[in-house]
């Protein structure tokens, strides 16, 4: 994973563009890691995990589904974003 840094950009705005670039890469229906995959992944607090995830869902570009887990949401190719 991508180094999240110290500085002015909030960590979890950071950890939703690398997750907006992984996003980019799937498949409409493609499982995103979860919660505690990402914990473990980026060292990150898990607050700022789901900061990162709410703000990917409010964007449209993931849907969770409670027991099942975060799925990419249906979206345009990212040629026509």
């Amino acid at each position: 994973m991508e180094e999240i840094k110290v500085g002015p950009i909030p960590k979890y705005q950071q950890l939703a563009a690398i997750l907006r670039r992984r996003i980019a890469a799937m498949e409409p229906g493609d499982p995103i890691p979860s919660e505690t995959e990402l914990e473990m992944e980026t060292g990150l607090a898990r607050g700022t995990i789901k900061k990162a995830v709410a703000l990917l869902r409010n964007e449209g570009l993931i849907v969770t589904t409670r027991g099942l887990g975060s799925f990419v949401a249906e979206h345009p190719p990212a040629d026509e974003q």
